[in-house]
């Protein structure tokens, strides 16, 4: 009896399990065999509006806020929104390369409303990692102070760093691919930067770059954080008669590389009338009257420095003064997503040295749309200020976004070293 009861039982619930496949309330590949089903697909992060999240690690203070303490930092605990120290005011031309200090105060405030990019704790749940190093600030503090680089305490926290990072197990998994480096000062890192050539750097340019290692493709370029005061109350009934002067330029003339060209241009520039083009250091009182020429100016010029750019570019825009681009190898920041020639102007290096060209271009430029340019500028400048607590869409924010961009790619690069079995063919010289 006990058999005949255990056979239509059987029988029973083969016959629920058919007829639930057949009306399909049951996979049977999924029901039958778990281990065959793939795994749910990740969606390209830029498919997505979230925010980028973000894991930050927290290294010792001394490889970032520290180094801003007064003295030697004792503080071996990581910095907190709590500790962190504003970003001083006397700080002169160091400001112009702090934009590591910005990002990593964004990611400490991490408030989600209007923030491209939010804090995570779990690095599982990250799409990029941040590396909150300091390097700039680290060369302008310790990279003067000795020749000896075994001794340069610059070095050391590079050294430090990379050994930190080839321990995380994060860092292995991409190659470093996903982390976010910044890099702003030409000399940042520059010992061992080449050891980081496969993740995410912030760069203002690529002048002191092999090519084999930064690259518009994987790296962000960030505008540098300008020194001159953001002019708020540009609002004259004519903006084009209110700035008397046609050209301004003040900085240092005796520069490196293509930087040499300022030189030349001071020679064509050299007594006319409506033309102010000066040899000055940044300091202080120079800031101030940088900052009063440039609001009293038409046209602001830039030519490159000892790299393609240079400060002076986001010192004009904020000042609403239309840049004169003089830099054959410049890149520019979010350039996929704001167009330059909306509100500047470029001229070839050999252009410029046409005596007579550049300021007959200049006089022969349309009020109406150098209007146009001022009025654009207005509208545009809020993307170039690097603030605490951050806004939506200022500087910050558009350079989270810009790594966002970079993330796809950075993806099939991973996911294409995992299955490679040879060196990477598509590399190999054909």
């Amino acid at each position: 009896m006990y058999v005949k009861v255990a056979i239509c039982l059987t029988f029973a619930i083969l016959l629920l399990i058919s007829c639930s496949i057949y009306v399909g309330t049951i996979d049977a590949k999924s029901y039958f065999f778990p281990l065959l089903q793939p795994s749910p697909l990740r969606l390209s992060l830029c498919a997505t509006d979230r925010p980028l999240r973000v894991y930050m690690y927290d290294l010792p203070r001394k490889f970032n806020a520290g180094m801003m303490d007064r003295g030697t930092s004792q503080v071996a605990a990581p910095a907190t929104v709590e500790n962190f120290p504003p970003w001083p005011k006397t700080s002169g031309l160091k400001r112009q390369h702090s934009v590591e200090y910005w990002l990593m105060a964004s990611l400490l405030y991490n408030e989600e409303e209007g923030s491209e990019a939010i804090r995570v704790s779990d690095p599982e749940m990250a799409d990029a990692f941040f590396v909150p190093f300091f390097s700039s600030l680290s060369f302008n503090k310790h990279g003067h102070v000795t020749t000896d680089a075994e001794a340069d305490a610059d070095r050391q926290l590079q050294v430090e760093l990379l050994e930190f990072l080839r321990q995380s197990k994060y860092y292995q998994r991409s190659g470093g691919r996903d982390h976010v480096i910044p890099m702003t000062h030409p000399n940042a890192f520059r010992f061992l930067r080449q050891e980081l050539n496969a993740s995410i750097l912030i760069v203002v340019d690529f002048g002191r770059y092999p090519r084999n290692m930064s690259s518009l493709s994987k790296d962000v370029v960030a505008p540098y954080v300008h020194v001159v005061d953001s002019f708020t109350d540009d609002d004259p009934l004519d903006p084009y008669g209110s700035r008397t002067t046609l050209l301004f330029f003040r900085g240092n003339t005796v520069r490196k590389d293509e930087g040499k060209i300022r030189v030349k241009l001071a020679n064509i520039l050299a007594g006319i009338d409506d033309v102010h083009f000066e040899n000055n250091v940044g300091t202080p009182k120079s800031f101030k009257m940088s900052t009063k020429g440039m609001r009293l100016s038409k046209f602001c010029l830039h030519p490159a420095g000892d790299t393609p750019s240079s400060c002076r570019l986001f010192d004009a825009i904020v000042s609403h003064c239309v840049p004169v681009i003089v830099s054959d190898k410049i890149e520019l920041p979010y350039e996929d997503e704001i167009d330059y020639t909306e509100f500047s102007i470029f001229f070839s290096m050999k252009e410029a040295l046409e005596p007579g060209y550049l300021i007959d271009q200049l006089r022969r430029f349309p009020k109406d749309r150098w209007i146009n340019m001022w009025m654009r500028l207005k509208n545009v400048s809020h993307h170039y200020e690097f603030q605490y607590p951050p806004k939506k869409e200022d500087a910050v924010n558009m350079l989270w976004r810009q790594v966002k961009h970079k993330l796809p790619g950075v993806r099939l690069a991973v996911h294409r070293s995992r299955r490679l079995k040879v060196p990477d063919w598509w590399r190999r010289k054909r």
